[in-house]
């Protein structure tokens, strides 16, 4: 029996970013949305299955700025977000049929704590924590692009 020779450390990282990659790339299988509120341009994946409205932004370490997730709900009502296995602060505004931001609720990772909206809602989008604030982006502002999409409460 001949014994196994040691995994030279550059093979190594190379298979440890390739399963990195591929989680990565895993995780970013949901379409692509632009959306705007203002002058801003946001590029937000879109979670509209069940399965990818569940994933969210779990596991991940960043997020690029003015980009985000837009969450497309299929009954318009007061959903609620939580934050279990999510990394990242964010920053999320609940959304009416026609975009515009009812509320506006900062999150903390890893905690299971609801933050819901303050009457039904047709979409939810998270950005980093503190997005909106930085912005100048409160209640009342429209999110365009959300009618663009289909599939979305009515």
């Amino acid at each position: 029996m001949t014994p196994l020779r040691p995994i030279s450390r550059t093979l190594c990282a190379a298979l440890i970013g390739l399963a990195c990659a591929g989680f990565a790339q895993a995780q970013s299988s949901m379409p692509l949305t632009e959306l705007t509120a203002g002058m801003y341009r946001i590029e937000a994946e879109v979670a509209a299955t069940p399965d990818h409205r569940m994933l969210g932004l779990m596991k991940r370490r960043s997020m690029p700025a003015n980009h985000g997730m837009l969450f497309i709900f299929t009954e318009l009502q007061r959903h609620c977000m939580w934050m279990k296995n999510t990394l990242l602060p964010l920053s999320v505004a609940f959304l009416d049929e026609q975009g515009r931001i009812l509320n506006i609720e900062d999150m903390k990772p890893q905690t299971e704590d609801n933050h819901c909206a303050a009457r039904p809602a047709a979409f939810a989008l998270e950005m980093n924590h503190g997005w909106f604030r930085q912005k100048g982006i409160g209640p009342g502002v429209r999110i365009g692009g959300v009618e663009a999409l289909g599939g979305r409460a009515r």
